[in-house]
């Protein structure tokens, strides 16, 4: 059985991935969230949920505790929370991590959107632990499971992607987590 905590999970993104890890028997997922009235039964159903705030350590530090997986699917202050997202996991000795950063973040001039996602990604990079990025295109609700992966220092290639493409490819990571260790990874449709 694999533990997985998804944070952020009230997120667009995020409904699509919870959506299909409950199609696979060894996944047992925790959800964290700032308000679980804003995730639907049907996605916290057979779920454990944690309310809590990413900016709050001991918040991350409890939905972490016991986990073999951790998702990052967040906007906000990334680097702050990225900080006690790996701060929790090396402290609770969880070692894989898969993140969502954005499309453009290498860059240069770095546009002032951006900025957040790409200290995450170095965050992330940085931290000793078992990393997937994910740095998407813009997301579509197609409901299509077609996408390209790029390295990092490879030019970004394709399009906008359907938030099911995105979706799909993390779940097959959390599915098979020996999958893209330590990469990042450009992803969009081709």
């Amino acid at each position: 059985m694999k533990k997985v905590v998804i944070i952020g999970a009230t997120g667009s993104l995020a409904e699509y991935v919870i959506q299909d890890l409950k199609g696979i028997e060894n996944i047992k997922m925790t959800l964290f969230v700032r308000n679980r009235n804003k995730l639907s039964k049907f996605l916290s159903d057979h779920c454990i949920v944690i309310e809590g705030n990413a900016l709050n350590y001991e918040d991350v530090k409890k939905a972490v505790h016991g986990q073999d997986i951790v998702y990052i699917n967040l906007e906000g202050d990334l680097e702050n929370m990225s900080q006690n997202i790996v701060k929790a996991m090396q402290e609770e000795g969880v070692k894989r991590v898969i993140a969502i950063s954005s499309i453009g973040i290498y860059e240069t001039p770095l546009k002032s959107i951006l900025q957040p996602y790409r200290k995450l990604a170095d965050i992330i990079e940085n931290s000793g632990l078992e990393y997937t990025v994910l740095r998407p295109d813009w997301f579509t609700n197609t409901n299509e499971i077609n996408y390209s992966l790029t390295r990092k220092g490879e030019p970004e290639t394709g399009s906008a992607i359907s938030r099911r493409s995105i979706a799909d490819f993390v779940t097959r990571l959390i599915n098979d987590p020996h999958l893209y260790v330590n990469e990042n990874l450009g992803i969009s449709k081709p």
